[in-house]
């Protein structure tokens, strides 16, 4: 069977679950850092995928790349997933829970990158702006990149709006060549 579908069938029935126990934001948390977890340590993924480990010891070290206090939801879901021999796709099921729950819940990913710290009022500004224009929540990063020179670059979703120096004075150099 295809590593896709099943975990999108896990990462379904886990946001489910959390949905009816009206923790789904909990979860939601706990999957990212989940994932973060495998995509920071990549030993991880090979600790977990290795036979000779312990179930327990596998369930103990997924329990804290999940984090401190998680939920017992999340804990008897990490239970079911090794006691059925899915280890080797936990990873998978974390990024699509995440992506499950941000359609669920409508929530779109952006980015702002500017030359220089901006303010908490400017970051909530370009936020609502966002919010606005796609009718949904925003999870916001900031970025700073001294590369850019000035201005700035806003990306949500599949729009990217590039005001930045760089690019308008690579844009004239163009224009004179």
């Amino acid at each position: 069977m295809d590593i896709g579908v099943i975990s999108v069938r896990y990462a379904r029935a886990l946001l489910k679950s959390a949905t009816d126990a009206k923790i789904e934001d909990a979860v939601y948390t706990e999957m990212q850092q989940l994932a973060k977890s495998y995509a920071e340590v990549p030993q991880l993924r090979h600790t977990i995928d290795n036979p000779m480990l312990s179930k327990d010891k596998k369930q103990e070290l997924l329990l804290t790349a999940v984090g401190k206090n998680s939920c017992g939801l999340t804990k008897a879901f990490i239970g079911l997933v090794l006691k059925e021999d899915r280890e080797n796709v936990m990873q998978f099921i974390a990024n699509s829970y995440v992506t499950l729950y941000r359609q669920q819940k409508n929530v779109i990913r952006g980015r702002l990158i500017t030359a220089a710290a901006v303010t908490p009022a400017t970051e909530q500004k370009m936020r609502q702006m966002v919010e606005s224009k796609t009718n949904g929540t925003v999870e916001f990063e900031t970025e700073v990149n001294p590369d850019i020179i000035g201005g700035f670059i806003l990306e949500y979703d599949t729009y990217r709006m590039d005001a930045s120096v760089k690019s308008k004075l690579n844009s004239i150099l163009n224009t004179l060549k």
